[in-house]
């Protein structure tokens, strides 16, 4: 079964949520050339905002909006920066990572991102082109960026652990 990853940001940013109108989801390649047909071509160039919803669905918004509201506020199997480029006249991912400092989700998660794009038709690179390895500290409770396997909290130096943490029982 898929881990399913709570929020975990800011509380000031919940009240941006509007229940029942998630990102746009995205079930072909035919759904994704109409909604970036949509978005300023400037903006088609950057990468997108996306989330992989507890159904499995792709679910994209600009890149300046929150993974808390592309969710409609509800948890995730993934979530992170997107983005695509034309490949013989037809969108592909060219890059894909799970920078969401909302839901922190682990590296592990890509299999759902994978089965989401795999069932909407789109190629991709076949995992994280930039993975990010998110730990709470276990002695302060800041949430942390590891870099260069280095699994120490930048706040207060403790160890951090090996495993992912940022759930409501980590």
């Amino acid at each position: 079964m898929d881990r399913r990853y709570p929020y975990v940001g800011p509380a000031e940013l919940l009240d941006r949520v509007r229940p029942g109108r998630p990102g746009r989801e995205i079930t072909s390649a035919d759904d994704l050339a109409a909604w970036l047909a949509e978005q300023p071509a400037d903006e088609r160039d950057e990468p997108f905002t996306f989330v992989i919803d507890t159904g499995g669905a792709l679910r994209l918004a600009p890149r300046r909006s929150e993974h808390l509201v592309c969710a409609a506020g509800g948890p995730v199997l993934s979530a992170g920066e997107i983005e695509f480029a034309r490949d013989g006249g037809r969108w592909s991912v060219c890059e894909v990572g799970n920078q969401s400092t909302g839901y922190c989700p682990d590296v592990t998660s890509w299999p759902a991102v994978a089965a989401a794009l795999d069932r909407a038709g789109l190629e991709h690179p076949g995992g994280f082109t930039r993975p990010i390895v998110f730990r709470r500290c276990p002695r302060c409770g800041q949430h942390n960026i590891v870099k260069d396997d280095h699994f120490a909290c930048a706040a207060c130096a403790a160890p951090l652990p090996a495993a992912w943490n940022l759930g409501p029982t980590g």
